[in-house]
């Protein structure tokens, strides 16, 4: 049998309403009332009503995420589960519950989201990625509705963001490729649209600037986010006649792709041409040669992200709009010149 407000309310000898108080943390009462009221709540294991809090609030205790892409992609990249780890922590400690979704193409990706927003199925939406003038973002703001990106945008300065300070992390990466003596670096990108993409070059090509070496467009290659692209592009990449002796990879899944062509054109890492990406998921370390990498603080991400909108839908005043998770460079063999 359930366990009510009325059941507590009686062990411990207070009114519902004085229940209901301690439950949500509103309103003045004493502190031996609200130790005993919790005392007995723990005792008779009453968990709240998330139903019924919904219809009286109008909320819906749930939180909504747009994968950006669909969920074979997503799963197969291991930044994606670490980043949804974190979300789901902080709102499990809040009851919510999570509710995902997404969609091969825009129009598909679009619609998910209409329907979590139009249809009342979620308080408010994280969105993992950003995209240059994202229809997404331009969507939750014209129906002013709660949300945070992890990434940063070009549509709106306001924008609740928890970000990495991608800019210069890649500036920091490339750094020391060119401090093992490397003079010719290679880029392995992502999507040309996706913000984070960008802001890494751009980092890339200020550390080379500073460096005044010389970049190779030839030696910057456009890919996707996961493992197939990285093959695809090495493959191009030891094609070339003048090729690259170091490549900074977009990511660390990517690089994994990479590593893979390498090794069946016969190459070897990091004698012949060394790496470095980003994200350090957990394989980064037990891979063969163990993957240099940024770390991001992935977990963190998705728990700040998570944290941070629902301050928002408590409607606490943010004294901020853009959260920065502080970066490390990780480093081992793929990159140290032997």
């Amino acid at each position: 049998m359930r366990v009510t407000i009325k059941d507590v309310a009686n062990k411990a000898q207070v009114s519902p309403s004085t229940v209901s108080r301690v439950i949500a943390g509103n309103g003045r009462i004493g502190k031996d009332t609200i130790q005993r009221v919790r005392q007995v709540l723990d005792e008779l294991g009453y968990h709240p009503h998330h139903a019924a809090q919904g219809l009286a609030k109008r909320t819906t205790c749930t939180l909504g995420i747009i994968l950006p892409r669909t969920p074979d992609d997503v799963f197969s990249n291991f930044f994606f589960p670490e980043l949804i780890r974190g979300i789901s922590t902080r709102a499990s400690r809040s009851g919510f519950d999570i509710l995902m979704a997404t969609g091969s193409l825009a129009q598909e990706e679009r619609e998910s989201l209409n329907r979590m927003v139009r249809g009342g199925r979620v308080d408010g939406v994280v969105l993992l990625s950003s995209r240059l003038e994202d229809p997404l973002i331009r969507l939750l703001e014209e129906e002013q509705f709660p949300y945070v990106l992890i990434g940063r945008n070009d549509y709106s300065a306001s924008t609740l963001s928890v970000d990495t300070d991608n800019v210069r992390a890649a500036y920091e990466l490339t750094q020391h490729l060119i401090a093992q003596g490397n003079q010719r670096i290679g880029f392995v990108a992502g999507p040309a649209n996706m913000i984070v993409n960008r802001d890494r070059l751009e980092g890339y090509r200020k550390a080379m600037d500073e460096a005044r070496i010389p970049v190779q467009d030839e030696w910057i290659i456009d890919g996707e986010l996961l493992q197939q692209s990285g093959f695809r592009a090495i493959s191009m990449l030891m094609e070339l006649e003048d090729r690259p002796t170091a490549l900074v990879v977009i990511d660390d899944g990517v690089c994994f792709g990479v590593l893979r062509g390498l090794g069946e054109l016969g190459y070897h890492v990091p004698r012949d041409i060394s790496l470095a990406a980003f994200n350090n998921i957990a394989l980064s370390e037990l891979s063969t040669p163990s993957l240099t990498s940024i770390d991001i603080g992935t977990y963190q991400l998705g728990y700040t992200a998570a944290h941070q909108l629902l301050l928002l839908l408590a409607g606490e005043e943010k004294a901020k709009s853009r959260f920065i998770i502080p970066h490390r460079l990780v480093v081992r063999e793929s990159s140290l010149r032997r």
